[in-house]
């Protein structure tokens, strides 16, 4: 989900994690939206959104302790879409050899 990846990594970082928890709480109580709540369903649109990824990145980082910690490359994770166009990624051909446990024998009489 690239449209709100920068969210992620704000959640992730652990500098700024508390201020976007703050942040992000504020902004669902306050009376100042993007779309405001008069309007009976785009009102609630960016309330909903905000408060799936809070709650989203929050659970995972209660539950999941360190694994939410941004890695030194996490550009290079193997089979992400924008791989392809970035040179840094290697790809290894391997070619896929077959042996028999057993090789068959002619048996002699």
């Amino acid at each position: 989900m690239k449209l709100f990846g920068w969210y992620r990594m704000l959640m992730r970082n652990p500098q700024s994690r508390w201020l976007v928890i703050v942040g992000s709480l504020l902004y669902l109580i306050s009376p100042i939206d993007l779309s405001p709540d008069v309007f009976p369903f785009l009102g609630q649109i960016d309330d909903v959104v905000l408060a799936s990824l809070l709650f989203s990145e929050l659970f995972q980082w209660l539950l999941g302790g360190n694994q939410l910690e941004p890695t030194v490359n996490d550009k290079a994770q193997p089979g992400r879409a924008d791989d392809m166009n970035d040179p840094t990624v290697q790809t290894v051909d391997v070619e896929a050899v077959s042996i028999d446990e057993e090789p068959t024998r002619k048996r002699k009489k």
